[in-house]
């Protein structure tokens, strides 16, 4: 039998086991969706959030990729997050990173690995970023643990960095953001962050958002530096 028809076969049990016990199951999630909570995980197989977190269909808009990061241009995860913040109106975004992550172990050697290479730079900068404390590490299993702890930390001052939550924070005092890690080695969730509506943040990342109706440019938010602001076009 071809490998892929196992997973053929494994939807059809599923579905028979699920209405076994609900006749209900399905048509019950085939209207709008509803969820909590946004997933932003990492592509591993072997790291299924639903499974991890014994969620039903409907529980967790799911957004995955290598090393599970926010990276401030990448238009496939700010367009999911988007959705799930201004549309979804979710409560809470959870950033799950795991241990024994290939893409963060990769990142912190000088291996070429192509066009992932690309990827990986934003782990690298992490590391740079804490390297100090990194390298005063002498067991490389816990430094390669204590990077993939702080990864996620850094991805989650990410997402309070973008407007998208910023504007929600302010207009609707949600999302709460979330950092975990899954432990591949025991299946344990551990918490490691948690930054709610609000959350001090560096003064540069901070939004004023002057187009809300009643909100004026504040001083200390003109354009930095020397250069005047630039004007905008006569009207003809």
């Amino acid at each position: 039998m071809d490998a892929y028809k196992r997973l053929l076969l494994g939807n059809k049990a599923w579905v028979e086991e699920k209405i076994a016990i609900d006749p209900n199951y399905f048509p019950l999630h085939a209207g709008p969706q509803k969820p909590q909570f946004m997933w932003i995980g990492c592509s591993d197989s072997r790291v299924p959030a639903e499974e991890i977190t014994s969620a039903e269909p409907g529980e967790l808009f799911v957004h995955r990729n290598v090393a599970n990061l926010v990276v401030h241009t990448d238009f496939n995860m700010l367009s999911a997050l988007q959705f799930a913040v201004e549309m979804l109106q979710v409560e809470h975004i959870i950033v799950c990173g795991h241990y024994d992550c290939g893409g963060v172990k990769n990142a912190l050697t000088r291996h070429d690995f192509g066009l992932i290479n690309k990827w990986l730079r934003y782990i690298k900068d992490v590391y740079r970023l804490h390297r100090r404390d990194l390298d005063a590490i002498d067991d490389p299993q816990q430094r390669l643990d204590r990077m993939i702890e702080i990864n996620v930390m850094e991805q989650v001052n990410n997402l309070a960095e973008t407007s998208i939550v910023q504007r929600s924070w302010k207009k609707y005092g949600r999302p709460t953001l979330h950092g975990w890690i899954y432990d591949l080695r025991t299946g344990y969730i551990k918490e490691q962050a948690c930054l709610r509506p609000g959350a001090k943040l560096e003064p540069i990342y901070l939004f004023d958002f002057w187009d809300e109706p009643g909100t004026e440019q504040k001083e200390e938010s003109k354009p930095l530096g020397d250069a005047p602001p630039v004007p905008s076009p006569a009207a003809h």
